[in-house]
């Protein structure tokens, strides 16, 4: 099995290289990843310059560009074959709830199955002091998915409690939560200048069977994802509105 690997903190994160470790026990394990930090750039794409990448090793090659690039890169320029998988991670945070749409590490999941490969995005939930002892659960998942395989154009985002695996309560398949976002700052410059930064806290609703009250749980939160956002309850609803439509023209 070859495996793409990447993420979106660097290809030098110390998650990306724990996982790296993990998977090369079981597969061929090619590393094409940011040549820095590049969270929260969600699904971008490098168009309007040249992407410069660096070969660090036979089978580790930084990009100056986005997971996405990377992605792109790996699977129709530097490997030689498409590969079975395309694994992201292990990120240095959650990608929970609305987090998915920001994270760079769950659009290069996306990006993989968008080229018709299975696809998986790892994180850790925490900020600091992380767990990597529990990586191993990342091997046991990528085993199972090989063995059963996907849906056809879904991919998984697995977040894994920050506590050592003895302390992991078990996995389990969860629908995404709702991220509360407390989130922009501003410092006055001047008389006509202001800069904001965005960050704070970030809080979440408890409800049953979300990713979030499987972290609460001390379980693996396992979320199937589409990238067809498509609202279909919404569609039916709007259909019926087509002759209005029409009207207003």
């Amino acid at each position: 099995m070859v495996i793409l690997l990447t993420n979106d903190d660097g290809i030098r994160a110390d998650g990306l290289q724990a996982l790296k470790r993990e998977l090369e026990a079981m597969a061929d394990v090619w590393v094409v990843a940011p040549d820095g930090e590049r969270s929260a750039t969600s699904h971008a794409l490098t168009l309007r310059r040249p992407l410069k990448i660096k070969k660090l090793s036979e089978k580790e090659i930084s990009v100056e560009g986005t997971p996405t690039d990377c992605v792109i890169l790996g699977v129709n320029g530097i490997l030689a074959e498409k590969p079975d998988m395309v694994v992201s991670g292990l990120n240095h945070g959650p990608n929970l709830g609305d987090d998915v749409f920001y994270s760079g590490t769950v659009a290069a999941a996306m990006e993989g199955t968008f080229l018709g490969i299975p696809s998986v995005a790892f994180s850790i939930v925490a900020r600091q002091d992380f767990e990597f002892g529990n990586v191993s659960i990342c091997g046991r998942l990528i085993q199972l998915i090989r063995e059963r395989g996907l849906p056809k154009d879904t991919f998984l985002n697995v977040n894994i409690p920050n506590v050592p695996l003895d302390q992991v309560q078990g996995v389990k398949v969860t629908v995404l939560g709702k991220r509360i976002y407390r989130q922009i700052t501003s410092e006055k410059v001047n008389s006509e200048e202001s800069s904001y930064s965005i960050g704070g806290e970030l809080g979440w609703e408890s409800r049953s069977g979300t990713d979030f009250n499987a972290i609460e749980e001390k379980m693996v939160s396992v979320t199937p994802l589409h990238p067809d956002l498509t609202d279909y309850e919404a569609l039916e609803s709007l259909k019926r509105m087509e002759s209005d439509f029409r009207r207003v023209r």
